[in-house]
Order: structure tokens, then sequence, then C-alpha cells
């Protein structure tokens, strides 16, 4: 949804993917070749599964994995892209190997407790994912023992569980300031979200209900990524980005990315940040209290040259008192709640 919201212009790397790229034979096939030999190489699923919210291509390409590909591709006897990936004898797994086993086309077949990517709190060891994680541990035992394979697996467990610690605690930070009104600036101060509603953009879903959160019960906030206040976007980017990026260099070999500059080392600083921020405003407001200061937020929040491009604002001006679930035919693929309930475990 935050990438609903914004003009056509900012999200042209989004809409390429999930539009005129997606679910079409030569986007890996590539037009004018549509040789399967072309389509072998880990290269082709370079072009869509890379950036800041799915970090795969990168985290395979720095792994153990990826650099054996990379120093060997270009070897016949290493990796012979010729024979069909049932036949295939390589030296090292690509993106093909293990997401297109035998094969098969259905990608998300040959992946483990998706809770996207990584954004939910789930128990990945539940009996829900047993029949997942087999099937993962099956394709890892190709090359390596079983016993190898599950302790990968628990590793990124607790990578993820560790990571969902911290970003839990960053977004406590974010619901008492908002709930104390220290959180500046506020949804009644703000432009329209995406869906045409003041609601607190880490409402998400029901995990946190009621009044105060602004919108109906059970009604969805969602991330902003703009006009909304620090803490906020600290809280968007410690989930939207360092947990998965946790998640998809642990899932992929690529520990040192799931650790340093990008992994668990920058959740640390996010969080610092939002206390850092918190902080902040807490002694700000006690100071304004007493010199008797009146805080009202400046106008650039509600309205502006970039904000009137927004989906948001622009159903508030077209469509009076609707929103976009009332514009919407069939409401329930805007559905945004991050995983469905059993893959949850109880925030509490």
């Amino acid at each position: 949804a935050w990438s609903i919201e914004r003009p056509p212009g900012d999200t042209a790397g989004c809409t390429f993917c999930h539009t005129s790229a997606e679910e079409r034979c030569n986007t890996c096939h590539q037009r004018h070749q549509f040789l399967p030999s072309v389509a072998r190489h880990s290269e082709q699923c370079k072009a869509c599964h890379w950036g800041k919210d799915h970090r795969d291509w990168e985290a395979y390409d720095i792994s153990i994995h990826g650099v054996v590909y990379q120093v060997n591709k270009w070897n016949p006897t290493e990796f012979d892209f010729s024979k069909k990936l049932a036949d295939a004898d390589y030296v090292g797994p690509t993106c093909q190997y293990c997401h297109m086993r035998g094969g098969h086309h259905n990608v998300q077949r040959l992946s483990t407790v998706y809770t996207s990517m990584g954004m939910s709190n789930a128990d990945r060891g539940a009996p829900l994912w047993k029949e997942k994680r087999d099937t993962w541990v099956s394709v890892c035992d190709d090359c390596h023992s079983p016993r190898f394979a599950r302790e990968n697996l628990q590793a990124m467990d607790e990578a993820c569980k560790d990571a969902g610690l911290k970003y839990t605690e960053t977004f406590k930070v974010a619901e008492n300031l908002m709930l104390a009104g220290m959180d500046e600036p506020m949804p009644k101060d703000l432009a329209p979200d995406w869906s045409g509603q003041h609601i607190w953009s880490l409402k998400i879903g029901a995990y946190h209900d009621g009044p105060e959160y602004g919108g109906q019960p059970g009604e969805s906030g969602e991330f902003r990524m703009s006009n909304c206040s620090a803490v906020e976007r600290i809280c968007f980017g410690s989930v939207g980005y360092w947990q998965t990026y946790i998640m998809k260099g642990m899932a992929h070999g690529s520990w040192n990315d799931a650790t340093y500059c990008d992994g668990s080392f920058g959740m640390d600083r996010w969080l610092v940040k939002a206390k850092t921020f918190a902080e902040e405003a807490i002694r700000l407001s006690e100071i304004e209290k007493k010199v008797g200061i009146n805080w009202v937020p400046q106008e650039f929040w509600k309205k502006g040259d970039w904000l009137d491009e927004s989906t948001g604002v622009k159903i508030v001006k077209e469509f009076p008192g609707k929103t976009i679930f009332d514009l919407c035919p069939e409401p329930g693929w805007l559905d945004t709640h991050h995983a469905p309930a059993e893959e949850v475990e109880s925030l509490e």
C-alpha cells in the first residue's frame, strides 16, 4: 500500500515487475531468444528479485553459493545450462535449482515460512510449517546432510525471532508516543493516507485496535514512507527493510548480510534512533508545557504539490465521504494484514 498511495512516477520500479513483467514467460526466457538455457541462469531472477524490501539477489550473490556460481558459471563442466533442471549437476545451487527444482514453475513451492518476507512474528517451528520445512531440507540434502540443513533453518528461526523482538520494541516506542499525544505530526494533522482516511500508520489491522488509533474496529492502517513522523518512518524501515534483510540473508546463506551493515546491527541502530526521537519528544513536550507553548502543526503536513498527487488526497477531493474500500468492488484484495492469523504469534 505504500506504493499504491504514490504518484506513478515514484513507483515505476514497483509497477514494472508487478504488472508488465509478472507472470510472463519472456520475463525469464527473454524475448527473441526464448531459450531454456538462458532462463536457467540466476541473473534472470535479478531483474525483479532485488532491492530494499526483497533482497533476494543481493543475499544470494554474496553468499557462499552465489560466489561459487559467479566464479564457475562460464565453465560448462561445472554449470551445463543446456541440461534440464531435472538433470542438472551443478557445482553449486542457482536460484532456479532450489526454487524451481526439477523444472516446475511454482517458485513458492520450495520456500519456507513466508510470513510477508519475515515481517510477521511467526512461530516458525509450528506444525503448520512442517511440510514446507521438510521440503526445504530435502533440497539442501542434495549436497548437504539433513542435519546441516535443519541447523541452518534453526539459525534462521533464531535470527528472525531476535529481529522480531527489536521491531516490536521499536513499534512500542512509537505507540507510546502516539497514545501520549507526543508524536508529531498526528494522523489528524496529516494529509489522508492511501485509503482516504486518517488512521495511524502503524495500526496494522487489529493488532492495535480502538478509537485512539483511528479508523473502525478491525480496519487496517498502513505504513507511510513519507508525510509521517520521524519515528513512524523509522518503524517502517526497521520492519520493511532491516527485518527482511535478516530473513533473506539467513535464507540464502548470506550470514554476514544478515548481521552487519544491513542486518541485525542495522536494526540496533534503528531502535536507538526511535528511542532517541522519543526521548527528545518527551523532553520537548515538558518544556512546552512549562513555558505555555501550544504547538500547532504546519500546513505542509496537510497539503502541498507532492501530496496533491497522492491517492488518498485524490479520493477525498473527488469522492467526498468515500474511502478506497468503498470504491473497490472487491476490497478483499486490499487486505493489509501481514499474515494469516494462523501464522502470527500473539503480540501481547
